[in-house]
Formats: C-alpha cells, sequence, structure tokens
C-alpha cells in the first residue's frame, strides 16, 4: 500500500514517511501534558514525521506551539461530544490523509472517535493518570469509551498500564512510554533573586513542592506534615510554587497550625527553575500521580528528593538509591522523610547524583519521542 522511505533531515534522523499523525489536545490551560505533548510534536518534525495538532483556539497550546513551528489547527472545542469540532476534525482527516489519530486528553479521546468514524485511521490515546477510567463514569459507560473508541493506549508508567487492565482493557492494547524532560532547561537558572525576595537566610533549608493545587497532588498532608518537621528543623522554609482550586483551602490550614513565615504559597510563576535551584529538597506529595515530571526535573538538577509511593512516582523515586519514598496521604510519613533527606544531606546528595544519571539516561525528550515512534510503527499495519 505504502512504500518506506528513509529520508535524513539536518540533523540526520532516519525518517518513516508511511507515518502522518494528527495530534489533538483540547487543553484551555497549560500543564505537565501540554509540555509532553509539545515535547513530542517538536520531536517529530526534527524527525521530519508529518505530524499536526488540532488544538482550542486561543490556548497557550497554540500560542506555544506555533512559536515552535508546529503546524496547528486551532478549533473551538466544546466539550467531548461537541458534533460540529468533530465534522472539522474529520474534514482534516479526509483532506490529509492521516493514518493516525493520537489523542493527548480525555475529550480529545472522545472528539477523535466521532470524527474518524469509518476513515480506516489508528485511534491511539496517551494516558497521563493512574485513577481507574470509572472514578467518574455514569452506569460504567467509560467502559464503552475505553473499550471500543479507541485502537491503542500509551501509559506514561507501568503503574498506569497496571490500572487500564485491571479496568478491562486488554494488556496488549496498551503500550508504556515514559515522559521526558530536557535536563538541560534549567540550567541558567540562578535563584538569586528570590533569596532577596522571600529573605531567604544562609542557614535556612528552602523545600520546595512544585505542583498544581489539587486534591491528588496531596499538598494538604504536606501543609500538616510541617510543624512535625520544624520541631526538629526549626531552619526549614517551605514553598508550594502553583496555583489551583485548593489555595484558599490549603492557606486556611496553614493559618490554623499558625504557619507563616515558615510556608510561602507562591502562586503561579514563570521562575520555577529558580525555585529548584535554591531547593535544598523537593516534595512530590501526591496521592495519585502519574508519572512525576515535576520529580524528574528537580533529580535532572541533581536536588535531593521526597516522594509519596503513589502512583508511578516509584518507577522514578527508587527507595535510598535515587531519593525516599513514603507512603501517601500521611504527614508523618512525609515529615520523617523530610526531616531524614534534611538531616543527611551528604546521603542525600548522593541519591540526588544517581538520579540525575538515571533522568538523564532514561527520561530524556528523545527517549520518549523515539519510544512514541516505535509505538507508530507497531500500531500501523504496514510499520
Amino acid at each position: 500500500m505504502f512504500d518506506v522511505h528513509f529520508l535524513i533531515n539536518p540533523l540526520n534522523y532516519p525518517v518513516l514517511s508511511i507515518m502522518n499523525i494528527l495530534h489533538i489536545n483540547t487543553e484551555r490551560t497549560w500543564r505537565g501534558g501540554e509540555q509532553q505533548t509539545l515535547n513530542l510534536l517538536v520531536g517529530l518534525s526534527e524527525r521530519r514525521i508529518a505530524s499536526d495538532l488540532v488544538c482550542q483556539a486561543g490556548s497557550p497550546m497554540e500560542e506555544r506551539a506555533v512559536g515552535a513551528g508546529v503546524n496547528v489547527f486551532p478549533i473551538s472545542m466544546r466539550g467531548e461530544i461537541d458534533l460540529a469540532a468533530g465534522f472539522q476534525i474529520r474534514e482534516l482527516i479526509k483532506k490529509f490523509n492521516y493514518n493516525i489519530i493520537h489523542s493527548h486528553t480525555s475529550h480529545a479521546h472522545s472528539l477523535a472517535f466521532l470524527a474518524s468514524i469509518g476513515a480506516g485511521i489508528i485511534r491511539l490515546v496517551t494516558r497521563r493518570v493512574d485513577f481507574s477510567i470509572f472514578r467518574h463514569s455514569f452506569l460504567k459507560l467509560s467502559g464503552i469509551k475505553y473499550g471500543l473508541m479507541a485502537d491503542y493506549y500509551i501509559a506514561i508508567s507501568h503503574k498506569i498500564k497496571d490500572v487500564l487492565v485491571n479496568d478491562g482493557i486488554p494488556a496488549q492494547r496498551i503500550f508504556v512510554v515514559h515522559s521526558g524532560i530536557d535536563p538541560q532547561r534549567f540550567r541558567q537558572a540562578t535563584g538569586g533573586q528570590l533569596v532577596s525576595e522571600f529573605d531567604i537566610q544562609k542557614n535556612e533549608k528552602a523545600v520546595i513542592n512544585v505542583a498544581h493545587l489539587a486534591g491528588h497532588k496531596g499538598q494538604i498532608y504536606l501543609v500538616r506534615a510541617i510543624p512535625r518537621v520544624l520541631a526538629q528543623i526549626p531552619n526549614a522554609r517551605f514553598f508550594i510554587v502553583g496555583q489551583g482550586e485548593l489555595m484558599d483551602e490549603l492557606k486556611q490550614t496553614a493559618s490554623e497550625l499558625g504557619l507563616n513565615r515558615e510556608l510561602v504559597f507562591t502562586g503561579f510563576r514563570n521562575d520555577v527553575a529558580d525555585f529548584y535551584k535554591i531547593a535544598d529538597l523537593c516534595v512530590m506529595s501526591s496521592v495519585q500521580e502519574g508519572l512525576g515530571t515535576a520529580v524528574l526535573d528537580a533529580l535532572a538538577m541533581a536536588k535531593p528528593v521526597v516522594a509519596t509511593s503513589a502512583g508511578g512516582l516509584p518507577e522514578i523515586v527508587l527507595d535510598g538509591k535515587t531519593g525516599r519514598l513514603v507512603a501517601p496521604a500521611s504527614p508523618d510519613a512525609l515529615a520523617d522523610g523530610i526531616v531524614d533527606m534534611l538531616q543527611r544531606e551528604d546521603a542525600a546528595q548522593t541519591m540526588a547524583v544517581e538520579g540525575q544519571a538515571m533522568v538523564q539516561q532514561c527520561f530524556s525528550i528523545d527517549a520518549m519521542v523515539d519510544n512514541n515512534i516505535e509505538v507508530y510503527k507497531k500500531v500501523l499495519p504496514n510499520g
């Protein structure tokens, strides 16, 4: 049906011209999944693999993808059963003869199915969360969506694959491709302005959490852990970096615990790299976590990490080797892990360096892109 042609691009990547992929991301905001989508698209472009993007009109995804040179079709998508959006996507499939439609969000999953009925295109969905597909399912209709409305899945961790299999998706339809980061992307950070902005003293230990403020990120347990940490390490300072729907609740809890200067809620920041730079310890307090790219970012900078054993985090943090793992949803366990790492500075730094080497080898953007390409090859009939 198709001939396979190897082309050589300026970066010397061999290219399979058989691949022609339409990506869909329906998010209106910018979070980790959108960064991963963009990383993939840029990597595919570098390898001269034909890939276009459908995303929300006027979204950060559109702005950043256009800026990165990605071919973008901005469409207003109002929910997962938007027939008008589905029709527009279907017209793109017919016009450009895509052979894979790769969905990067849950709503994209449904829209891709509607748009591609009868089109003879491979439907591929990336799954980034580790909760059951039936968590918010009415009459367990998600079983139909996940069982019949996609051909294959990419799980970003083995934990997510296990959840999908437990929910009834055949294992042979699921591939695992870890998220990837650029280990050098924060190398220019200095952190100097944060020292003055927050009056951080030389003898103080900066502990950071970088995440959206949502229930599954578990910041409530971190806030409740802080008094126990301060009882043993009174010079610790905590910075929760991010915005989200739980901001007011978390601030109220901090106030009730008498935390003032000891805990700073920074809100959304464009200088996240500088927080990693000043950190003596990075904490991931999640009760559910697909993989945890914030932990990858920390380890890439050789920063010690304490994380819960939730979701895919144990695939990054090997307890006692690349960081400390503690039980999720436990302020005491989190506090004890933090105290341990702050008190054993040499051991903590040794783990961080080990983690840095692992990230560079196993969790790079190049590895993520190449592993996605391997999936594309496997799912195409003549790949």
